[in-house]
């Protein structure tokens, strides 16, 4: 115990304490300005960037019933009740959240299912009027219906009424940024403002989470834009560039769920083809400086087909590899790579190589995209996607057949995930500012603390000292850009501490990308740390698992393997100066029970083979860059 929490202020930094457990209450402060940032950023602030409530069109339908003012609540520490009927409560309060619902039809299923029945004279929309008065099952009905119609682009004209939709937006918006800045106490939990551009381009997934670092005399300027119908993500960015001109605040999007995009998400061309150009990348990187990573709806970091010799691939893979969102399009391998995250970032070196501007140098972050209002990420206390996921007896084998989708099941879903955000305060701007600088990290949901820093001259007495300071002083944290001018090859040195509540680490890789000479992207993965090393050696190059204590049958597991913490100093082995490269750090736990397996005792089940009863949850940094020098 000794040992942990001498290296938990080795990672946090001089002063830093973990989160805390305190249920917060709003203040009346809401400045910024009151709350004093530190030298460096002192621990991880958690939070979800991703979440939905009853003012989004699809959580409504699906049942959700739970407004902003529940989410933040929630998010806070305080015990609410969900849509259907359980006490829910997080073990520990998050320090930050974004509501993010759509912007699409916003408020437009709640107020269809609140409009007098007989004043509806569409007979669709007079229907799903009716289903979503009868009950939790018949509104999910309803909601399977519209997501087909929307895949069909076939939303009865009635429901899309320009006026009618404007000035119920603008209502819905200026009621939840009352909320919003209710709950928002600088310095102790940070609500942002946000809404989701649910760009779908034919049922493939291109959506984008807009996050404001304003105050409400900004936001309020603005209005969500529906993106029905847009193919492109051009329409967003030139709303975030004139608001950014006309207030002179700042906005970010933040793309997510590339792996249901059909491998659209991250192409090598312009948008329907043609070479991209330099200035298109340029704005990409400037406005989308992160992506997320892992959520509900599956982890696009890495997939088999694109690397078959990383044994760790493939993580929340299952269920989401068949088509794209809304299941009208089926999915062949040659998508893959425009869809994961570690093909992305390669790619990004290849244009970077070609036209000097790299469109894919993002940070990476895990947030929940629960649409429960309700942002869970742990196994033992997941709620769900939406309210036919809370918690209940038939959830982890029910289909999920919303729209055309189709061979999805309730398991297939991950308690997934957090964003993890290393910064100066716990306020909108340094949080935002921390994000435009990518020193972001994610994990798939437990709160393990992870730094790294990149540079030349550090050395094992680093580690011993100040090790923050020299890291920040000497070199760059994550997310940042190693420049050339020294001899040798880059050092890197990482920290990872285990969620205090959690299961015990199993290693830690360093995951490098890079182009070769021939102009080909290249992938390596290093295991630079790991458990009981003096007993678990490398045989033929791959290091064996680190155990499993896993009974299924209780749902448990016994932190009697793995390690607390996994500190080293590492250099990479293969290094060339003359070849552009990127590094990011992925952690693993020990096996721990999946949310399945937490049902089975709970329910008393037996679950079929295919589902998914154990795992290793992980935690990804976000990457650091090295260019050569021209010439």
């Amino acid at each position: 115990m000794r040992r942990t929490i001498m290296v938990a202020a080795l990672l946090l930094g001089t002063g830093a304490t973990l989160t805390g457990c305190d249920v917060l209450k709003p203040k009346s402060s809401k400045s910024d300005a009151v709350v004093k940032e530190s030298e460096f950023p002192p621990r991880p602030l958690w939070g979800d960037t991703h979440l939905h409530t009853a003012n989004s069109v699809d959580a409504f339908g699906f049942g959700v019933r739970l407004g902003p003012e529940d989410a933040l609540r929630f998010a806070r520490g305080e015990e609410v009740t969900s849509t259907t009927g359980l006490k829910a409560k997080l073990s520990r309060p998050l320090d930050f959240l974004v509501v993010t619902d759509h912007a699409e039809m916003l408020g437009g299923t709640k107020a269809l299912a609140d409009a007098p029945g007989p004043l509806i004279r569409d007979p669709t929309m007079r229907r799903w009027h009716d289903m979503m008065n009868e009950g939790p099952a018949q509104s999910q009905r309803a909601m399977a219906e519209m997501l087909d119609a929307r895949g069909r682009n076939a939303i009865p004209p009635a429901m899309m009424n320009p006026e009618g939709a404007k000035e119920r937006t603008h209502d819905v918006w200026n009621a939840n940024i009352d909320a919003v800045e209710e709950y928002n106490e600088p310095g102790k939990f940070t609500a942002f403002f946000g809404f989701e551009y649910t760009l779908m381009q034919g049922g493939n997934n291109l959506h984008r989470n807009i996050i404001f670092r304003d105050g409400p005399d900004k936001v309020r300027t603005v209005v969500p834009i529906d993106p029905t119908y847009k193919t492109t993500p051009d329409e967003i960015w030139n709303y975030m560039e004139a608001y950014e001109k006309s207030t002179g605040g700042r906005v970010l999007a933040i793309p997510h769920n590339s792996n249901l995009s059909n491998g659209l998400m991250f192409e090598l061309t312009m948008p329907g083809g043609g070479p991209m150009t330099a200035a298109y990348a340029k704005r990409r990187a400037r406005l989308e400086p992160v992506v997320e990573i892992t959520q509900i709806k599956g982890d696009s970091e890495a997939h088999p087909f694109l690397s078959p010799n990383d044994e760790f691939a493939g993580y929340g893979v299952a269920g989401w590899e068949l088509n794209n969102l809304l299941g009208n399009q089926p999915k062949v391998s040659s998508m893959f790579a425009g869809e994961y995250v570690r093909e992305a970032l390669k790619r990004g070196l290849a244009l970077e190589a070609q036209m000097g501007v790299n469109p894919y140098k993002f940070g990476l972050i895990g947030s929940t995209d629960s649409h429960t209002a309700l942002s869970t990420a742990d196994e033992d206390q997941f709620f769900g996607k939406h309210s036919g996921n809370e918690p209940n007896p038939k959830r982890a084998l029910q289909p999920q057949n919303l729209g055309t989708r189709k061979g999805r099941f309730g398991w297939h879903y991950l308690a997934s995930g957090y964003a993890a955000v290393w910064a100066k305060a716990n306020t909108r701007a340094a949080i935002f500012d921390a994000m435009e600088r990518r020193e972001v990290y994610a994990s798939t949901g437990p709160r393990m603390t992870l730094r790294v820093f990149g540079g030349w001259d550090f050395t094992p007495d680093d580690l011993k000292g100040d090790w923050v300071r020299a890291g920040y002083t000497r070199g760059v944290p994550m997310g940042g850009e190693m420049k050339p001018g020294a001899k040798g090859a880059p050092r890197f040195m990482i920290a990872a501490l285990k969620d205090p509540l959690g299961a015990n680490l199993d290693r830690v890789q360093v995951v490098k990308g890079w182009v070769d000479k021939a102009g080909k992207t290249q992938e390596k993965v290093y295991d630079v740390a790991w458990s009981t090393p003096d007993s678990r050696k490398p045989v033929a190059g791959k290091l064996p698992p680190v155990g499993d204590t896993v009974d299924v049958a209780t749902a448990t597991y016994k932190n009697s393997i793995g390690a607390a913490n996994l500190t080293t100093l590492w250099s990479d082995p293969d290094f060339d100066p003359a070849l552009r490269a990127f590094y990011y750090v992925r952690v693993l736990e020990i096996p721990t029970p999946s949310w399945p397996a937490y049902d089975a005792v709970k329910y008393k089940l037996k679950l079929p083979p295919e589902v998914r009863v154990k795992s290793q949850e992980r935690a990804y940094s976000s990457p650091i860059w090295y260019t050569p020098a021209k010439g």
